[in-house]
């Protein structure tokens, strides 16, 4: 059974990606990066922009199995590592968006939900294990 806090998560996660990517389809547009280019050798505006949507993208698998896991055994603390997270997102890509790639770290408060639902992960499965 899927927990309406879980469901929130996802759905919330759902809207951040969406944001990220339709920020960088504009950023395509105001700096004339054509498809399928990836960075720009001119505009590292752009770039910046790209690579928030990026790592995002590269860590969002793993985040997703951990938080689905984390909240089978703990739904509320699960969907509260999954909001400081997604919140974190926000935060990594609007320092980013800047220009000075040193202002992503903005969003580094994400680590309190990342390694939050590993950890709870962990215990699911040593609870399954029966060491717990």
């Amino acid at each position: 059974m899927l927990f309406p806090q879980q469901l929130g998560r996802w759905g919330d996660s759902w809207i951040m990606l969406s944001y990220l990517g339709i920020k960088v389809g504009a950023a395509r547009k105001k700096y004339d990066v054509k498809y399928p280019t990836m960075y720009s050798d001119k505009e590292q505006v752009f770039n910046c922009i790209q690579r928030a949507h990026q790592n995002t993208l590269e860590v969002y698998p793993q985040w997703l199995v951990f938080q689905t896991i984390a909240a089978l055994v703990y739904p509320t603390s699960a969907a509260v590592l999954g909001a400081i997270w997604v919140t974190s997102r926000f935060s990594y890509a609007w320092g980013y968006y800047t220009g000075d790639p040193a202002k992503r770290m903005k969003g580094a408060y994400g680590y309190i939900g990342y390694f939050g639902v590993i950890i709870l992960s962990i215990a699911v499965a040593l609870q399954l294990l029966g060491v717990l």
